[in-house]
This record gives structure tokens, sequence and C-alpha cells, in this order.
């Protein structure tokens, strides 16, 4: 069966992205970006991997479909990018966003049973990106990758947003970059 890895970068004091859903203040140090590109290309968009060395034919490593909610999916719409994962198959949870692409599928409601269908299916594991739909699905994470970047936001997007439900996870392995950059996997305890 497929996991459910919700691979997110994040402020020390959690957030995913700041107001109007910039990411450009969370500090990507030159050894975490090799790392990045080489250990997870696939999350990388598809316009940006050549720019990291990535051919447009390079294996994904660890996943092959994204799930993410409209907040995430917009700012690559805005930058005239209407499929970002292009290399992935592609979900966005929205009930009032039309098709933008038709690689793209809109999914408006039942985020939980797209998750439990998509687990179900053959394939590699599964990104989930967003804090609002994080919450919605957090009984279907099996995995947390945490970019946990040497920075306090102070406002923004909450990585877990509108649920207030303790889960516990449990540390698999953690590594650490020149800038202070961690990257911590957890598994559900």
């Amino acid at each position: 069966m497929r996991k459910l890895s919700y691979f997110v970068g994040m402020s020390l004091d959690g957030y995913i992205a700041g107001p109007g859903d910039t990411i450009d203040f969370m500090p990507l140090g030159a050894d975490f970006t090799a790392w990045l590109g080489q250990e997870y290309p696939e999350t990388l968009p598809t316009a940006a991997r050549p720019h990291f060395g990535i051919p447009d034919d390079a294996p994904n490593r660890h996943y092959d479909t994204i799930v993410m909610g409209r907040g995430t999916y917009e700012p690559g719409l805005a930058a005239g990018l209407p499929n970002p994962y292009a290399h992935l198959k592609t979900y966005v949870v929205s009930s009032t966003l039309g098709q933008a692409d038709p690689a793209v599928e809109i999914v408006p409601s039942d985020p939980v049973g797209l998750v439990r269908r998509l687990k179900a299916e053959e394939g590699l594991d599964i990104w989930l990106g967003g804090g609002k739909l994080g919450a919605q699905v957090l009984d279907e994470i099996d995995e947390l990758v945490i970019k946990s970047y040497p920075v306090i936001a102070g406002d923004g997007v909450r990585a877990f947003t509108g649920n207030f439900k303790p889960t516990d996870f449990e540390v698999v392995r953690r590594q650490e970059f020149e800038n202070g950059t961690q990257v911590t996997w957890y598994n559900r305890a």
C-alpha cells in the first residue's frame, strides 16, 4: 500500500508560507538545494528541474502523485504554470476552482476518500501539499518529511490549519545542512 507523505518546508514557528503565499523568505543553502535536487527531484516544479540539472526523463524517486489544496496550487497557476508538476499525477482539492489544465484533476469534495483510493492503487508514494488540506486528511498521513528552515515567519499559512487533533509521530531520522536547515522524517506513532 502506498503512503501519504506530507513533504513540506516550514519556518521555526510552523508556517509553510507567509502572507500572500510567499515562500521566498525561507533560507535555502546551496548544500540543501543540491541535496533536494538529487534526493527528491520530483518535488521541484517541472519548469525548475533544468536549473537543478535534472533531465526531463529523470525518474521520480519517492512520489509519483501529488494531492494539494487550492492554496498550494494557485501560486503556480498565477505564475503561468497550470500544471506545475507535469512529471506527477496531480490532484487539486477545491470546490471552487474550475479546470485549469487537462492533466490536473480537480477534486471538489471528499479528500479523505480520494487519498484512500490513491493509497490502494499501485505506484510510488503520494505527496501531500497544503495546510488546510493537511488538517483535513490528518488521519491518513503516514509520514511527515519536515524541512525546517532557521527563520521565524510570524504570520502566514500554518502547516496544519483548522483542526485541533493532537496526533503522535515518531522521529525516524534527521539530516542537518550548513545554514541550519534540518530535514526530519517522522512515521505515524
